[in-house]
């Protein structure tokens, strides 16, 4: 007999988010193979597989879009993967190597005048909002998670 997992014992497997699987499920990237006779999602083995598929290649820098094209048939080469990824890190890079020169000048600026023009500090909060963006999204997914199993504590107590 093949086991089968509901959508919140494979968040809890996962560290995924009861939406995120949800939600992956809405857009016909990660559905469940069966419902149980109550209508829960119920996933098996190969549903589990194809997520590691699916997270390996998030993990890569990959976008659902380009996911979904990858896992229907439409294949990158591993070149294409890497090269993908090669690019966001440049990006970051970039943006991280914006945010320092920024911060620099502010100090500089700081040390020579004491305080810095409003100018100086809106351009540093612009860089600063490019740098945090993977940062926050990060963190909203782990929020998220706890909210998630939140809801999840305060169904099992109704």
């Amino acid at each position: 007999m093949q086991q089968s997992w509901k959508v919140g014992d494979l968040a809890k497997l996962t560290g995924l988010t009861v939406r995120t699987l949800r939600f992956y499920d809405e857009i016909g990237l990660f559905s469940p193979s069966g419902y149980s006779a109550t209508g829960h999602r119920l996933y098996n083995e190969t549903d589990i597989r194809r997520l590691q598929q699916i997270m390996s290649l998030k993990d890569l820098g990959l976008s659902l879009e380009e996911i979904q094209a990858v896992l229907k048939g439409h294949t990158y080469s591993p070149t294409q993967i890497v090269a993908i990824q090669m690019e966001r890190t440049r990006q970051t890079i970039k943006t991280q190597q914006k945010l320092l020169a920024e911060l620099e000048r502010l100090n500089e600026r700081m040390k020579q005048q004491g305080s810095p023009s409003v100018d100086a500090f809106i351009s540093l909060l612009g860089t600063m909002k490019l740098s945090h963006e993977k940062y926050i999204i990060e963190h909203r997914m782990k929020w998220e998670r706890r909210f998630d199993l939140l809801g999840d504590l305060i169904n099992e107590n109704e």
